[in-house]
């Protein structure tokens, strides 16, 4: 066998390989959960949010009062960074930013649902060079009101401990530390020491 041709076999089987990791990842395993998962769906006032695909995500563990302009403007003061909207082009800056310990202050977050919708809101907080470990937090607008008038926003924060393959799918991503107390509690204290509660 000539060493072109031999070539040529490697790299049909690595495309070939390729091809099928990213099928399997990001297309057959998220519908299996989706499939499995359709009649466990999140009931109204479960505290916990969902991917599209209903498999279960980050609890609710923090809630605020306030405007969404408040929101924004405590967090920017408390040094919390917003996230960016997680595109192709932002895809790609998060994935250069763990490969390459780069900065990247408002790498974007994936898209969880709360009660069948997006978050309104994502902010976030890097811990060293890299967007592979962080603080973060989504929040989603809800429909009460605090004594004042202002609405409340229940929100899930929880720290990227590091990259690596989902357990459900193969997907590549962030998996966040058990301690999500802990993160809730690390996100009140940056607020209140920034005098934004």
């Amino acid at each position: 066998m000539s060493r072109r041709s031999l070539r040529r076999r490697a790299t049909t089987w690595l495309v070939a390989f390729c091809a099928g990791y990213l099928a399997l990842a990001y297309l057959a395993a998220p519908e299996f959960w989706t499939l499995r998962d359709r009649n466990f769906r999140t009931q109204r006032l479960e505290m916990v949010t969902h991917t599209p695909q209903g498999i279960a995500g980050d609890p609710i563990n923090v809630g605020l009062v306030g405007t969404k302009k408040e929101l924004v403007h405590a967090f920017a003061v408390a040094g919390w960074d917003t996230a960016d909207a997680l595109t192709l082009e932002t895809a790609i800056g998060i994935g250069e930013s763990v490969l390459f310990d780069r900065p990247y202050p408002d790498a974007p977050v994936s898209r969880l649902l709360f009660e069948g919708r997006a978050q309104d809101l994502a902010f976030e907080k890097p811990v060293g060079d890299s967007a592979d470990r962080r603080h973060h937090v989504r929040f989603w607008q809800t429909d009460a009101t605090g004594d004042d008038g202002r609405p409340l926003w229940l929100g899930a924060a929880s720290f990227d401990r590091g990259v690596g393959l989902s357990h459900n799918t193969g997907q590549v991503t962030h998996h966040i530390a058990p301690d999500i107390d802990a993160e809730r509690d690390f996100l009140i204290r940056d607020l209140s020491a920034a005098g934004m509660l």
